[in-house]
């Protein structure tokens, strides 16, 4: 289980919206140069991301906004959200640039409109996924702790 933590940006009845620095997955990972992920920290500014978290552990209202709380992401979640992120899309590219080289007249522009096509059918299922399962508790992230505001003064200080 991946742990994070990160700061409440804003409270809703049902989540929290946490502002996180991506230290854990990115600083300990081996393919920190050849991920695409860490080329995107790299260049947004700061490193930081807001990311939902559903309540765990602990009920939403008892956070403020600017407490530091730890979320958990279990690690079957990010390796299946890995497969379905990377793997789908480029599945459906290979499939439309098959379909499209055979079907078209001209096979190297019915492949590459095929590609085209076969992508973003499989982005758009990978976004229908992620719409479908915006509140399934088990591959969301999760409050888990509100770290103490002595510990979070002592950390700032």
């Amino acid at each position: 289980m991946l742990l994070e933590t990160g700061r409440v940006v804003a409270i809703e009845p049902d989540g929290i919206w946490v502002e996180t620095i991506r230290k854990t997955t990115c600083g300990s990972c081996a393919a920190q140069k050849g991920c695409g992920h860490g080329l995107l920290n790299s260049i947004s500014s700061g490193r930081r991301s807001l990311i939902r978290a559903l309540p765990g552990e602990l009920d939403p209202a008892e956070c403020r906004v600017d407490d530091e709380v730890q979320i958990s992401i279990p690690d079957e979640v990010i390796l299946r959200g890995s497969f379905i992120v990377y793997i789908v899309p480029l599945v459906f590219m290979m499939l439309g640039t098959i379909i499209g080289s055979e079907s078209a007249g001209n096979a190297d522009l019915g492949g590459a409109l095929g590609a085209a096509a076969g992508f973003i059918v499989g982005f758009s299922l990978v976004r229908v996924h992620a719409w479908r399962h915006r509140d399934d508790r088990s591959l969301q992230p999760t409050l888990v702790d509100i770290l103490p505001r002595e510990a979070q003064a002592l950390r700032i200080g």
